[in-house]
């Protein structure tokens, strides 16, 4: 009974009739308890399964559709790529927000790309995977935006950046917003060139606009048989012009290794692939402000190479492998050659001397006597470039003949070319040490890092020989007329090469005008070059206050 019934008589007093008060409704119902929230135990097992699902990849078949091609899962590769447990991710459950084209009922976490960082060999490198399990790895807004993240924070903390490619390009579906992704990472791409190492690793398929990236980069890694890289695919080439080809025919990793020179390493399978980008990033520095890292050399500095008294052919018709001379004169015989494959007649190469990380460039007298070419010039400058850029010291290896000769030369621009290679030593400010082995003859002595472009050093062995051509060359024209007049033309001739020889190409000619500071025994190049780079380690160059220099293109 309520309280107002309670106050009301059983009967209306004496003269008062009854009225009847308004209906009488019964009380709301209590209204339910707020639902009980989860517990911190419950949402943090709750996003473990999340992070497991999104680990997991779309599906299991998707992942053995991946194996089956011979491929790891992005996942898989940044565990190889990085020491054991210490990549983070970052962004793992970003998801796209685009619609139309059925996008919005299929939004996985990831979008196709992982993107963190983690250690290598004890230092930091960022990275990013594309997972082609996921929209074929194909870049969309938010699959760009988380590269553009972390390339930023690469740049940020002054730390190398590794990007494991494997989409098929733009997402499609989302049109331009996609195209305006690869744009912001071109920007950064060029805004970090020489500032810290940039590398991509080439594991699937990498086609339009995707592959300029790659181009924009330090290294390029490629591996036989699943890597491609193509601004328009087989159907489109078919299709304008005719012909018909396949993906690894057109852009394959060994089409890029030996004919265009965008792959600067190739190899059979991942693992050894990424087994390599472990190494090279041992031998870079982080970012531009630091040296490279040392390591300690548990080869005697002063060892002398005997070896190179025997492998050299005095000679200068005689050919020989330059590598040879690089694994004698090299920490424990330790190397790494970029473009093995591509421009053969020259050798760039990063190694150890004294535990002191060195790049050298190395005419090669086994592949077209060692004489300079387009790609050459092209090859060689990318790599001096590339070194000044980071702080190693340069070592060139000369034994050139000259340039190649030929009308597809200079039609294709050899001068030019030439001239990229040039200007690259001019502008480097690293220690740089040239060592004459024989001979160096004509324009491309001067190019290959000679006394008068700048070399801090120039060191020659006892059997060099540097002049302006060949003493044969130089006899038919400075004697001509007197060979022509002859009676026994071909005596002459020999006799005039032998004083040519005698007078301008004797072993101490260079080094009695100062072109040469030293000639040295080659049993003995190891040490003087280990020696001289410990004077030159504190080397500073001042450059002309510029925006920057027009290189030839």
């Amino acid at each position: 009974m309520s309280i107002v019934e309670e106050r009301l008589p059983a009967h209306p007093p004496h003269g008062l009739t009854a009225v009847p008060g308004p209906a009488r409704t019964a009380p709301p119902a209590p209204v339910d308890a707020e639902p009980r929230r989860p517990s911190m135990r419950e949402r943090v097992a709750e996003l473990a399964a999340l992070r497991s699902r999104a680990h997991g990849g779309p599906s299991p078949k998707a992942t053995e559709a991946q194996h089956a091609k011979g491929k790891l899962t992005a996942r898989e590769r940044l565990e190889l790529l990085f020491d054991e447990g210490t990549f983070t991710e970052v962004e793992g459950f970003r998801r796209h927000r685009a619609t139309g084209f059925g996008l919005e009922s299929k939004r996985p976490h990831t979008d196709g790309v992982l993107i963190g960082w983690g250690l290598v060999e004890g230092r930091r490198v960022f990275a990013y995977a594309h997972d082609f399990r996921v929209f074929g790895g194909a870049l969309g807004e938010a699959h760009a935006e988380k590269i553009h993240k972390i390339m930023d924070l690469a740049e940020a903390a002054g730390a190398p950046i590794v990007g494991l490619c494997d989409g098929a390009g733009a997402r499609i579906q989302e049109g331009v917003t996609a195209l305006a992704g690869y744009g912001g990472i071109f920007q950064r791409n060029v805004r970090n060139s020489g500032v810290i190492p940039q590398i991509s690793v080439v594991m699937g398929p990498c086609a339009g606009g995707a592959a300029y990236s790659p181009a924009l980069t330090d290294f390029v890694f490629m591996v036989r048989g699943t890597s491609q890289m193509f601004i328009t695919g087989p159907d489109v080439v078919q299709a304008v012009t005719g012909e018909r080809i396949s993906h690894d025919g057109l852009g394959g990793a060994d089409v890029h290794a030996t004919a265009s020179g965008v792959a600067s390493f190739l190899y059979d399978d991942e693992e050894s692939c990424l087994a390599e980008v472990r190494y090279l990033l041992s031998l870079l520095p982080s970012n531009n402000r630091e040296l490279p890292p040392p390591a300690e050399a548990g080869d005697p500095v002063e060892r002398r190479c005997e070896a190179l008294l025997d492998l050299v052919p005095a000679d200068p018709s005689l050919a020989y492998d330059m590598r040879r001379v690089i694994e004698e004169i090299a920490d424990d015989g330790e190397y790494v050659e970029i473009h093995e494959r591509w421009a053969t007649n020259i050798l760039c190469a990063l190694t150890r001397l004294g535990g002191e990380v060195v790049g050298v460039v190395a005419n090669q007298p086994s592949s077209l006597a060692g004489v300079l070419d387009i790609n050459a010039s092209e090859k060689g400058a990318r790599f001096v470039q590339m070194c000044d850029a980071f702080n190693i010291p340069l070592v060139t290896l000369v034994d050139v003949p000259g340039f190649l000769p030929g009308v597809d030369q200079e039609h294709g621009g050899v001068i030019r070319h030439g001239a990229k290679l040039l200007y690259a030593y001019c502008n480097a400010t690293v220690p740089r040490i040239s060592v004459v082995l024989r001979k160096a003859y004509g324009g491309a002595y001067i190019v290959m890092d000679s006394r008068s472009i700048g070399t801090d050093l120039a060191l020659a062995w006892p059997v060099n020989e540097i002049a302006v051509m060949g003493a044969e060359g130089a006899a038919n024209v400075v004697f001509r007329r007197e060979i022509a007049a002859s009676d026994a033309p071909e005596r002459t001739r020999a006799e005039r090469i032998a004083e040519y020889r005698r007078e301008l190409m004797h072993p101490y000619y260079a080094a009695e005008r100062g072109l040469v500071d030293d000639v040295i025994d080659p049993a003995e190049t190891r040490a003087r070059l280990i020696g001289a780079l410990a004077v030159l380690r504190s080397k500073h160059t001042a450059l002309p206050s510029r925006k920057h220099g027009n290189q030839p293109q």
